[in-house]
């Protein structure tokens, strides 16, 4: 019989007890350091319990800050105690990055709220939207009692299509007649409310809840209780946690990086067949994680982003630092010409560098030159385990030619 290529794996030692503890999407018992939120947000949220209806809510902070992971926390707990009581009481959750337009959200809820044995669902496109929206408050009051909506990620949904669905669903109680509803939405943006109406804005900011970001010993706590039930006794080595925890407290105190760290850490340690996960295994790790992050960013840009960001490394490959929007251009235009592209404007170039600049692509910083005017400082903020160039060449061949022409490079004054 021909031997199967997963048999090796299967017979090998694991260092794991059970890895989806290590996942973010995974809902611990206990959440350290998060126990004023949730105080907050369940406070505000038992009135559902007694059928009334509870504030709105907004809560704002960073990425991997927990905001998600505790709304789903409290909300599991509502739901459970509800039943207890017999109080008709539930959440519907919805990440706007993966359902992002109006009709599609107002959809999904609507679904939500079927029963199993049901079969009329909502098409995904086709009806119009307040036929979808009347669909949906006919469901709410058929089912009757207190439902939570979470937006999570609402920003993007803003930004994208405006505040129609969020004026929308915070008027839902005035159109609802046997059941109630509430809004959280969930932003990694403090200034997104800005974007929307001042009506929608009173409306969803009823009440606001700050999550700061977790600092170095915050996060050793949350990878300790983590490890203790997704890694075997033993396994992690002398300074692992602390260093996985140190190196997400630097990416503004995000636990899912500090997560990602210790698993990924973990898998390299089990494919090399070491018994224990060192802190060179926690350094692997982190370059596998930026580069699994930096690479599909890079090799999708649009072409021209390409040969902007092409000549800014070029120009640092020549020894310069600190570059200027003119130094960049310059290089830019002799690339374009070696590949036989037409340039854009200065302008529009500028405008290329402040989007490289929020990929994290490059740093833009304005300077003043006094009477000189004002004037960008760029620099590439790439890791150097990723081969930007090569990445590049990969994704679009003329990009090879970019880099292997000879460029005549202005000098720093």
């Amino acid at each position: 019989m021909e031997d199967n290529i997963f048999d090796k794996f299967i017979s090998q030692k694991t260092l794991f007890k059970n890895k989806e503890n290590l996942r973010h999407n995974f809902r611990p018992n206990q959440l350290p350091h998060r126990n004023e939120e949730i105080d907050t947000i369940s406070y505000n949220l038992w009135e559902a319990l007694k059928g009334h209806i509870p504030s709105n809510m907004t809560l704002y902070g960073v990425t991997g800050a927990g905001k998600t992971a505790v709304t789903a926390y409290v909300c599991h707990h509502l739901k459970a105690k509800g039943e207890s009581m017999g109080s008709q009481v539930e959440s519907i959750m919805v990440n706007c990055r993966q359902i992002d337009t109006q009709y599609r959200v107002l959809s999904h809820i609507g679904n939500s709220l079927l029963e199993s044995y049901e079969q009329d669902e909502i098409p995904f496109t086709g009806w119009p939207t307040d036929r979808v929206f009347n669909e949906l408050i006919r469901r709410m009051d058929q089912r009757g009692g207190v439902f939570v909506i979470v937006l999570d990620e609402i920003d993007h949904l803003v930004r994208k299509v405006g505040d129609d669905l969020l004026y929308n669903l915070t008027s839902l109680n005035s159109s609802l007649k046997k059941a109630r509803a509430c809004v959280i939405g969930i932003s990694n943006d403090l200034k997104f409310t800005d974007f929307l109406d001042p009506r929608v804005r009173s409306r969803l900011g009823q009440l606001d809840v700050l999550f700061k970001p977790y600092d170095a010993e915050q996060l050793q706590d949350i990878l300790r209780q983590r490890a203790v039930q997704g890694l075997n006794e033993g396994v992690i080595g002398p300074g692992v946690i602390e260093l996985c925890a140190a190196l997400a407290a630097q990416e503004h105190g995000d636990a899912r990086c500090a997560l990602d760290l210790l698993r990924i850490s973990a898998e390299k340690a089990e494919k090399e067949g070491e018994n224990t996960v060192n802190q060179n295994h926690v350094r692997v790790a982190q370059s596998q994680i930026e580069a699994d992050q930096m690479t599909p960013v890079i090799s999708s840009l649009p072409s021209q982003q390409k040969l902007v960001l092409a000549a800014v490394l070029l120009n640092e490959q020549n020894g310069l630092r600190n570059v200027q929007t003119g130094q960049v251009y310059d290089i830019y235009r002799q690339a374009c010409k070696h590949i036989r592209q037409n340039p854009l404007t200065q302008r529009r170039i500028s405008g290329l560098i402040s989007n490289l600049d929020m990929l994290g692509l490059v740093t833009a910083r304005t300077v003043s030159k006094g009477r000189y005017g004002r004037s960008k400082e760029i620099n590439s903020c790439i890791p150097a385990n990723i081969n930007a160039p090569e990445i590049m060449k990969a994704a679009e061949e003329e990009m090879a030619l970019v880099f292997k022409a000879a460029y005549h490079h202005q000098t720093s004054l």
